[in-house]
């Protein structure tokens, strides 16, 4: 079977994604010190600033996590015909058959490709939609605990969540739902990057596919 070279994705959808990817694993690693802190420093502690630096990095993270995300919103509305949001979602015929048949090739039960996709199948698509939905949470969270006297994040923090607290525990739970799609996430990538041969992972970094001849 003949391939051709289809361009995919944006410089501005790649650099989102790995921007993305990158301050969660940040923010993970850091989060968990945070939540639980420990030293190895045979020194006395206020010399060595492990939590302030821990704090910091998670914070700068943090602002590269919510430029990755509004970027990510910006795509959903003014980007390419793969990057836009109806792309995701299974609101069309052609999706809805797209989605179930996506759900029937990850359980083993249907082969084949849909080929006529350039972007990602709707059943990933509406995935991500959704993560990113919990992204915005996420980040509204985690400024309301980093800036509960600040009037718009007091405001919406109290809307969204109620106390401090509940916000803290749902920031907690949502760190683990970013951790279990990033493992789902890698998986089914190189899961299909060995099944259909369109250069799936080297997309992200060259917004370039190969795509069936029609």
């Amino acid at each position: 079977m003949e391939y051709e070279k289809k361009k995919v994705w944006s410089i501005l959808l790649r650099l989102y994604h790995w921007a993305f990817a990158l301050s969660i694993v940040t923010l993970c690693i850091t989060g968990f010190y945070i939540h639980d802190p420990w030293t190895n420093s045979l020194t006395e502690g206020s010399a060595s600033f492990i939590m302030t630096w821990m704090r910091f990095v998670h914070f700068v993270a943090g602002y590269v996590f919510t430029a990755a995300v509004l970027a990510r919103i910006f795509l959903y509305l003014f980007g390419n015909k793969q990057e836009r949001i109806l792309e995701h979602l299974p609101v069309t015929p052609r999706n809805i058959k797209n989605f179930f048949n996506t759900i029937l090739r990850y359980s083993y039960i249907k082969g084949g490709h849909d080929a006529d996709r350039l972007g990602h199948n709707v059943l990933a698509g509406l995935t991500y939609v959704l993560i990113i939905i919990a992204a915005v949470f996420q980040l509204i969270s985690g400024f309301y605990l980093l800036f509960p006297e600040v009037p718009i994040w007091e405001q919406y923090g109290v809307l969204i969540f109620g106390s401090q607290q509940s916000a803290r525990y749902i920031h907690h739970l949502l760190m683990w739902l970013f951790m279990i799609f990033a493992l789902i996430h890698v998986y089914l990538v190189i899961w299909n990057d060995i099944r259909e041969p369109e250069g799936l992972v080297s997309a992200i970094f060259t917004g370039v596919k190969f795509h069936h001849k029609a």
